[in-house]
């Protein structure tokens, strides 16, 4: 008589937290979520009251993309040549010095632009580093088999982080009616998640075995490059966010449009994490086990007609309805990118990968605001979000045909590189 196989043990949608080192680094992320985005909403919103241009807030993002840009290839190799657990240790330690600098800058009688802008290029500097070595370090928290759900649960406490993030961050502004308590906390509770990262006894050591050369530099890019389904994930993700950067305009929305101070900022920064943190949530109870890649075109659609409703919103409640949405939608498509960067890429290249990824989204997110402030002071805010949610859309129906490899995409597990790709990679 023939065996039966064994039953496959049912996926719980806490397998991540099965994992020691996973629950020690889990809370610290979202400490350190928790800081950056106090101090983030704290910074918009101090330069748009220092200035009151669209264009000062659009020079925030481009001061923290130029290092990220610039120091990408570095900052990727080191991730496969170091251990990314002491990059990260390092990225924050430093991110709370920078917290620490704005706090005494706010504090001075005339608090100076382009003191604000220097340590924001230093913030930018330590993210540089920060994202690769986070983002590979995750694969190596889990066993293989538990990764989405890590992923999952990584991306839900991020959106935990930037709901209470913005909120904590625009009811201290609002009630010291100055930003200087904010950069305080934000330092404090950067130097606390450098103590929890401490506490991951997983030590990554040394993935790259090759000499540095430009050719291992560059290995990640050529990686991307080939393997046309990661390239379609992470340049629509890119386009996406550059063209429907509706967040960088936000302060200028809430003090000009809504006219609801910064108090209503703080909730205005929190509800695409709210949308965004539910759907994490439910993705975790109900994970995509099929159709991956329509449905993160189909997100990213939703995303773009969000956007569009949030433009042409009058009303503080709607907008923050349509910003719900748009954060649910775009953690559909966070979650499957996330999933493919690193399931389709070999181990030993995945800082350098990431270093890639963290490039689009950079650019996306810092260039984005760039671009979103720049258009805002040439036609107007509100034309220039709706234009951005229309490029959007635009794009999804490009990349569709652009990218069969990307809508052609089932089960996600199916996605790892072959013995073929791998032996390429290695030549």
């Amino acid at each position: 008589m023939t065996a039966s196989p064994p039953a496959e043990t049912p996926k719980s949608p806490f397998d991540a937290f099965k994992s020691r080192d996973f629950r020690v680094y889990a809370p610290a992320r979202l400490l350190a979520t928790v800081a950056f985005q106090m101090q983030s909403v704290a910074v918009g919103f101090q330069i748009y009251s220092l200035t009151r241009s669209p264009l000062a807030l659009g020079y925030v993002g481009l001061a923290q993309f130029v290092p990220v840009a610039g120091l990408s290839l570095v900052a990727g190799h080191a991730a496969d040549r170091f251990d990314r657990r002491g990059i990260l240790v390092l990225c924050y330690l430093t991110l709370s010095l920078a917290s620490l600098a704005l706090f005494f800058i706010a504090r001075s009688p005339s608090p100076s632009l382009p003191a604000i802008y220097g340590t924001l290029v230093l913030i930018g500097t330590a993210r540089a580093f920060q994202g690769p070595a986070g983002s590979s370090l995750l694969p190596a928290l889990v066993p293989t088999a538990h990764f989405q759900n890590a992923a999952t649960w990584q991306s839900t406490l991020w959106q935990v982080g930037a709901i209470g993030g913005p909120s904590l961050g625009g009811l201290l502004y609002g009630a010291w009616g100055a930003p200087a308590p904010v950069y305080l906390t934000a330092g404090v509770a950067l130097a606390a998640a450098s103590a929890g990262i401490l506490a991951v006894r997983v030590r990554t050591g040394r993935m790259e075995k090759r000499p540095p050369s430009l050719a291992t530099a560059l290995a990640g890019l050529r990686y991307v490059a080939r393997k046309k389904l990661l390239l379609g994930a992470i340049s629509l993700d890119f386009m996406a966010v550059f063209l429907g950067g509706a967040v960088a305009l936000l302060p200028a929305y809430a003090a000009d449009v809504l006219h609801v101070g910064s108090r209503g900022l703080g909730f205005l920064r929190a509800a695409p994490a709210v949308g965004a943190g539910l759907m994490a949530v439910l993705l975790a109870f109900r994970p995509i086990t099929r159709h991956a890649g329509p449905k993160m075109l189909f997100s990213v659609g939703v995303f773009g007609l969000a956007t569009i409703a949030f433009g042409l919103s009058q009303s503080f409640y709607l907008s923050l309805a349509a910003l719900t949405v748009l954060g649910a939608a775009d953690m559909v498509s966070v979650v499957v990118r996330m999933t493919l960067e690193q399931l389709a890429t070999p181990p030993e290249v995945r800082g350098r990968v990431s270093a890639v990824n963290m490039v689009f989204v950079g650019a996306s997110n810092e260039l984005g605001e760039f671009e979103s402030g720049t258009l805002a002071s040439l036609v107007g805010t509100v034309p220039a979000v709706v234009f951005g949610g229309v490029g959007t859309i635009s794009v999804v129906l490009l990349w569709s045909r652009l990218f069969p490899e990307l809508r052609a995409v089932d089960r996600l597990e199916d996605v790892r590189p072959t013995a073929e790709e791998g032996a390429e990679r290695a030549a």
